[in-house]
């Protein structure tokens, strides 16, 4: 017998972008929707916009996106881009304040309630092709800085900070968007290092956490990425002692697409993550949700862990009175 109770708890589960199945997937109980340049031409139809998947949705959303300044920014199609977080903090403290402010207010006008960002990276490897100056700096305890300078401002604006990309990117010499990447660090200098601005703001009740598709040798010595990685998220939940929503990055990124869409879901779930980012509303999206769905209905084990997850996810929600 079909279980239409766990399968809307799964599609809790998902945040995926727009597309010609995204009507579908938020009248199940999609968890959220997220939003990229394609989406957002001007403020009046970006708002329209999101009226419409509120009207769509039987459970109310987090309606999100991807906007740090500078590089990734996603409202480029109706003001020049904010300064990137490494320029922004150059320029002092009290300015990436007030630059904050000002994307913070744009993304509440339209009804953004969740923001993937601040980037919690340390950018020690000056040749890094992805992070680079979306990092606040090459030193951690100015991260650490910038870090709680950006999720203060969200939070005080109702909008949900998403701190990125555990266990840090920095030192990365690929692209996860293209490849896995490997650190092959000493846990000891991850800790000191790079760990260390995701344990700052676990210490301060961050609400979110994004898992990266990187290989950290100091968690697996096999290639495992960190986000399917139950050592890599295992240390937030036991050492750090986490206990907020841990989401992917984008699972169609080529650093976690070698597991196959649904077994990299499966192993999330068991490795602990709580959420998915999957970039379209498409029909492949919505095929891979519902064989989750199968398959948890099977597995009494994972059926615990989705439920675990769909309370972090509602008291998050009703926090943020997404409701």
């Amino acid at each position: 017998m079909y279980d239409y109770f766990m399968e809307k708890l799964i599609y809790q589960m998902f945040i995926c972008g727009t597309g010609e199945y995204l009507d579908e997937a938020l009248s199940i109980g999609l968890g959220g929707v997220i939003f990229f340049t394609r989406d957002i031409q001007s403020n009046k139809q970006f708002q329209n916009l999101i009226k419409q998947i509120n009207g769509k949705s039987i459970i109310p959303p987090f309606l999100s996106i991807d906007q740090e300044g500078g590089r990734v920014e996603r409202t480029e199609n109706i003001h020049k881009r904010y300064l990137s977080p490494r320029f922004a903090f150059k320029k002092g403290e009290k300015f990436l304040e007030e630059q904050t402010e000002k994307i913070a207010n744009e993304l509440r006008e339209y009804g953004i309630n969740l923001n993937f960002a601040p980037c919690a990276d340390v950018n020690t490897n000056p040749d890094n092709p992805i992070i680079g100056e979306r990092a606040f700096s090459d030193n951690t305890e100015e991260v650490i800085k910038g870090m709680s300078i950006v999720s203060d401002v969200y939070r005080r604006n109702g909008i949900i900070p998403c701190v990125k990309h555990y266990p840090g990117h920095g030192d990365a010499n690929s692209d996860s968007h293209l490849t896995l990447p490997q650190i092959d660090l000493p846990m000891e200098i991850m800790e000191e290092i790079h760990i260390a601005p995701f344990k700052n703001a676990v210490e301060n009740n961050i609400e979110m956490i994004m898992a990266a598709h990187l290989h950290c040798t100091c968690f697996d010595k096999d290639s495992v990425p960190s986000s399917l990685s139950k050592n890599a998220v295992g240390y937030l939940r036991n050492t750090l002692k986490y206990d907020g929503i841990i989401i992917s990055d984008d699972m169609v990124m080529k650093g976690v697409q070698a597991y196959g869409s649904t077994e990299a879901v499966i192993m999330g779930i068991n490795a602990g993550l709580d959420m998915f980012i999957f970039r379209d509303g498409d029909k492949k999206t919505i095929d891979i949700i519902n064989n989750v769905v199968k398959i948890v209905e099977k597995d009494n084990r994972l059926k615990e862990k989705v439920k675990k997850s769909n309370e972090r996810i509602k008291k998050l929600k009703e926090t943020y009175q997404i409701i």
